[in-house]
């Protein structure tokens, strides 16, 4: 059993939270070149911390240890959601997600589906109809909106446009209590960002319990009729559901999905991940590879532990860091190619070394859904459209907090593909 490379440094003055939030990226590679090892320890939120670079790490670490590193009780998510399939941890975690995995398998995935390639449809068919560059993120942040609001709340925008937009706006500022300092303070004239965050939350908090007792459609009356422990377990995690979190998850992923097959040099690829449905597995795994929209996540080890046969303390804290979890050279060849044949060949099996939605029992409850939600919005703009960035030349560096995107937000234009031209002219007819 072997120390820990690196240092967790003294409390307060040896803090390195300043410097991973500022760029998590080039902090872990620096200090994995330091010390040459692909886990090592610093300090993070004053705690000294495992940070796990690499892919067998962070397999051990949230598959065969996962009742031995836990999730931290005073988490920001915890103030803003609740206690949910999230937070939890031990037999409440597993009770819950026991509850909640119909609603995301089986027949309630499949009738999403229709859903899902209605929205697709309704936000995505005018993205030429201007002839401008569009901000993709921001046409994939509403789109995600839609679907989010529709599937889970039975809110739409063209049904009923003002408390959609209420919502929205209600969830943007919920949202902002994830990334401010939490900081309840409210005096006249003023209150903290975290302050009107909670006040958002106990706004969506009403709308979601109107919404349980009255309606018995879709997701909602669903969820009414689960085991859950109590009654405003529902509540907290529909909230959780709709939350600016996973629109904004679905808008990194699409929008690095369209900047990976931008352009006339990326024709071939568009169109052989339209006609190969495996090949487009293959470039969603890579585009989920290369640009995962989360950093990774964090646990607390309840006992003295070993993590790639180190010793970690009771008390450490340890994180798992996605974007260098799926660039470890020990399991993906070329680990900063964009290459979608490899998920066809040598990294066939190696699906769970993939973290943005985590891994193991403790995985996104989700992730199925978003695979059926990737696929037909990828396989919606691979069909109707070409693109290219407009201009050509755009700074892509990505920030990876709190969801990874381009720092400046790239323009992309799309023109409609021979195949589906004269739809476009009869939209614009009618």
């Amino acid at each position: 059993m072997s120390k820990l490379p690196g240092n967790a440094g003294v409390s307060v003055l040896g803090d390195k939270s300043l410097d991973f939030y500022r760029d998590p990226v080039l902090f872990c590679r620096e200090k994995v070149e330091k010390h040459g090892s692909r886990v090592f320890q610093s300090r993070l939120l004053n705690r000294p911390t495992t940070f796990v670079c690499s892919a067998q790490g962070m397999k051990e670490l949230l598959c065969e240890k996962s009742n031995v590193f836990l999730k931290d009780p005073t988490d920001v998510m915890t103030n803003m959601y609740g206690d949910t399939i999230v937070t939890a941890n031990g037999e409440e975690a597993c009770l819950l997600r026991l509850s909640f995995t119909s609603l995301f398998t089986g027949s309630c995935l499949e009738s999403s589906s229709g859903y899902i390639t209605r929205v697709c449809e309704h936000c995505l068919k005018d993205l030429a109809h201007s002839g401008e560059p569009r901000c993709v993120y921001t046409a994939f942040k509403q789109l995600g909106t839609e679907l989010v609001l529709g599937l889970f709340l039975n809110v739409h925008a063209d049904v009923q446009p003002e408390l959609f937009e209420k919502i929205t706006q209600l969830c943007t500022q919920h949202w902002h209590g994830l990334i401010s300092a939490p900081v309840n303070v409210k005096v006249p004239l003023w209150s903290s960002g975290f302050s009107v965050a909670l006040e958002a939350r106990d706004q969506l908090i009403e709308i979601i319990k109107n919404k349980l007792e009255n309606e018995a459609e879709g997701f909602v009356g669903s969820l009414r009729s689960l085991p859950l422990p109590d009654s405003a377990c529902a509540s907290q995690h529909l909230l959780l559901f709709i939350s600016a979190l996973v629109p904004k998850a679905l808008a990194s992923l699409l929008t690095s999905f369209t900047l990976a097959l931008s352009g006339n040099e990326k024709a071939e690829t568009r169109r052989r991940a339209l006609m190969d449905a495996d090949y487009l597995q293959g470039v969603l795994l890579e585009v989920q590879r290369l640009w995962p929209p989360f950093i990774g996540g964090r646990r607390i080890a309840e006992n003295d532990t070993t993590l790639a046969g180190f010793h970690v303390p009771k008390g450490y804290g340890a994180i798992y860091i996605s974007h260098a979890v799926h660039r470890d050279p020990q399991v993906f060849e070329q680990p900063d190619s964009f290459l979608p044949e490899r998920w066809s060949g040598r990294n066939a099996d190696h699906k769970h070394f993939l973290c943005s939605f985590g891994s193991g029992s403790r995985n996104c409850i989700g992730m199925k859904l978003t695979d059926v939600f990737l696929k037909e919005a990828s396989t919606y703009l691979l069909k109707h459209y070409d693109w290219r960035l407009d201009p050509a030349s755009q700074n892509l560096d990505y920030k990876w907090l709190p969801v990874s995107r381009p720092v400046n937000p790239p323009a992309v234009s799309f023109t409609r593909t021979e195949a589906t031209r004269s739809e476009g002219n009869d939209t614009t007819s009618r």
